[in-house]
């Protein structure tokens, strides 16, 4: 059978439940039985604290254009997105060890995966509700992740306690 009717002819589909006119939050989803994507039990303010480590932890390793980017609203599967750009390779691995030494040993989360470490142009860690990118130079500005998640909030730093103008 290729169409996608349910196999119960009683039961309706989440989508003839719904006009089509109005898009389905996961408030909505729920209410109508369908399993929520969300995944912030506890709300923010845990994956706001490990954002903040992380943009501390590049800014003190000498990490340049730092920044916490706020993607709640636009996605349900991380909240926070933190930017940094190195000078070197070795910079780059400074900073994403250090960034696990603190998000795991100091704030007792485990990191859920890592890509392009060996490469060294784009480091991503992925900690569920923040996700870090490092980058050098000319893969920051090839990917623009600003610009593809301009939905999303830009924290200032500041704002967070952060001093972005020490030495």
């Amino acid at each position: 059978m290729t169409d996608n009717a349910p196999n119960d002819p009683d039961e309706k589909s989440l989508e003839s439940t719904v006009e089509p006119s109005k898009a389905v939050s996961s408030d909505d989803a729920s209410a109508l039985g369908a399993p929520s994507r969300a995944i912030r039990p506890h709300g923010l303010d845990e994956g706001r604290a490990l954002a903040t480590a992380a943009a501390r932890v590049a800014l003190d390793n000498n990490g340049q254009d730092v920044m916490i980017l706020d993607v709640s609203a636009q996605s349900a599967e991380f909240d926070f997105f933190v930017l940094a750009t190195g000078t070197s390779r070795r910079q780059l691995h400074a900073i994403s060890e250090q960034i696990d030494d603190e998000l795991e040993k100091n704030l007792g989360d485990q990191r859920l995966g890592i890509e392009g470490y060996d490469e060294s142009r784009w480091i991503v860690l992925d900690y569920g509700s923040v996700v870090i990118h490092l980058f050098d130079d000319e893969t920051r500005d090839y990917y623009d992740l600003e610009s593809l998640w301009a939905d999303g909030e830009a924290i200032p730093l500041a704002d967070l306690g952060l001093d972005v103008d020490k030495p």
